[in-house]
């Protein structure tokens, strides 16, 4: 006959949480790696010693934080809502089957008290763990960066009109232009000032946005660095402050950068050979504007002159923003051939803006066409280190949309979501260790009763 089972069930569970979990849950194998033991003299300084109520305890709430990023519950009232039902999450965070867990809202607090600071402290402890396990050592670094969707709606955008702002305020600077991106026209977003306006594409539109700068190892695809921006921030201008802060946690020099050709800047180049690192970064093409483009100009760096086409020297002169003007004669400019072309209208010479550590450009356009096949590799390497990494936190840590808003609790949950993978990076390497170990204990145990037999069949004879 077909048995029946009720709804009622009445038992009493009186064994370890830890028995219902399988070994090879996410938070079981994360929970063997992770050490949080100096979390709580880290925080101390932010609680009463002797007034208050008793808060969570620290290691509790960063578990609850953990484990929603690992299971992609990134949300607080989500995360709890799962945690109340799901017993792995009950454990990892050190909670009992009855125990009553802490309200959403503890969290928040929790992150406003501490600070993204004692957050970035947590990722770099792993960081720190993935090297002493030697699954990371920062000498090969992967950068690039990605936008964050702002957690706004269209319809809090709004307009920046700056007629009447210079109208009701002081004058504003004359140079504003006019554009999608600055200037009147630029949009701003009402319920989240921190949240600029950016696109990965020129043909796609602007969105509210946030922007994720990482740095990942090339050996095991660990986080080394991460840190988050503004939109509109150009990344360029973040790679050298990440490779200092690589270098600080992994204490290793960094030998190789690669990147892609958004980081592709004189400044970059120049500032990657100043501390001799490699850089396998793409130079762009280089923009035709005119007749007579710039690279039929020669830069003459040991005597800091530019030759035109023709051979007539242009001497440098006043400095602009990120470089300085060259300017020819203008009987040489009267004489030539090219002037028809090479002259804007209006003007007897030409002038040409030469940005700072051109010279390290022109040498890493040289670069590119000699790129060995190591370079090759690296690049290769490149694409589906860090940009795999960016498309596993928006696919399985909630990184495709900013979960709260303000720059300062965008950069905690960027924190955590890099210590939840690197946790994840350490868990397996841990796991393929004690595998091979246990591997090797069992060859050794299988082999001494042989070699025993064959000590006791040779005493014998």
């Amino acid at each position: 006959m077909l048995g029946r089972r009720g709804p009622e069930q009445y038992e009493f569970f009186a064994g370890s949480l830890r028995d219902l979990i399988p070994d090879e849950h996410v938070l079981a194998r994360v929970d063997r790696v992770l050490d949080l033991s100096w979390l709580r003299d880290e925080v101390a300084g932010q609680y009463s010693a002797e007034t208050g109520r008793p808060s969570i305890d620290p290691e509790a709430a960063v578990r609850l934080m953990l484990a929603g990023f690992l299971l992609g519950l990134v949300h607080d009232r989500r995360l709890m809502r799962e945690a109340a039902v799901n017993v792995a999450i009950r454990w990892f965070a050190r909670f009992g089957l009855t125990e009553p867990l802490p309200d959403h809202s503890s969290l928040t607090r929790i992150r406003q008290r501490w600070g993204a600071a004692r957050f970035r402290r947590i990722f770099e402890r792993t960081v720190t763990a993935c090297v002493a396990a030697g699954i990371a050592k920062g000498e090969v670094v992967h950068v690039d960066a990605t936008l964050i969707r702002a957690d706004v709606s269209w319809e809090a955008l709004a307009q920046r009109w700056v007629e009447t702002v210079e109208a009701e305020n002081e004058p504003i600077d004359v140079t504003v232009r006019d554009g999608k991106q600055t200037g009147k026209y630029k949009k701003v977003c009402t319920t989240d000032p921190d949240a600029t306006m950016a696109t990965t594409g020129r043909h796609q539109r602007l969105e509210p946005a946030y922007k994720q700068h990482t740095a990942v190892c090339d050996q095991a695809g660990v986080i080394v660095d991460v840190e988050a921006t503004t939109g509109e921030l150009n990344e360029g201008g973040e790679l050298v402050p990440a490779i200092e802060r690589v270098e600080a946690v992994t204490g290793t020099a960094v030998a190789i950068v690669s990147a892609d050709a958004g980081y592709a800047y004189a400044k970059v180049y120049g500032a990657l050979e100043r501390r001799g690192i490699a850089a396998v970064i793409p130079p762009k093409a280089e923009p035709i504007r005119s007749s007579v483009p710039m690279r039929r100009f020669r830069y003459d760096a040991r005597h800091d002159r530019l030759i035109c086409p023709r051979g007539k020297a242009l001497k440098p002169g006043r400095r602009v923003k990120h470089g300085r003007f060259f300017t020819a004669r203008a009987r040489d400019c009267r004489r030539c051939d090219l002037a028809r072309l090479c002259l804007s209208g209006g003007r007897v010479n030409k002038a040409v803006v030469v940005g700072d550590d051109y010279a390290a450009l022109l040498r890493a356009r040289r670069r590119r066409e000699r790129w060995s096949d190591h370079d090759k590799a690296v690049y290769t390497r490149h694409r589906w280190r860090v940009e795999g990494v960016h498309g596993e936190a928006k696919t399985r840590h909630g990184l495709v949309r900013a979960v709260r808003r303000g720059l300062t609790k965008i950069r905690i949950q960027v924190y955590l979501m890099a210590a939840a993978i690197n946790l994840k990076r350490l868990a397996a390497a841990t796991a393929v260790m004690l595998c091979a170990f246990a591997t090797i204990l069992t060859a050794q145990h299988a082999s001494a009763p042989r070699s025993g037999r064959t000590r006791a069949a040779l005493a014998s004879t």
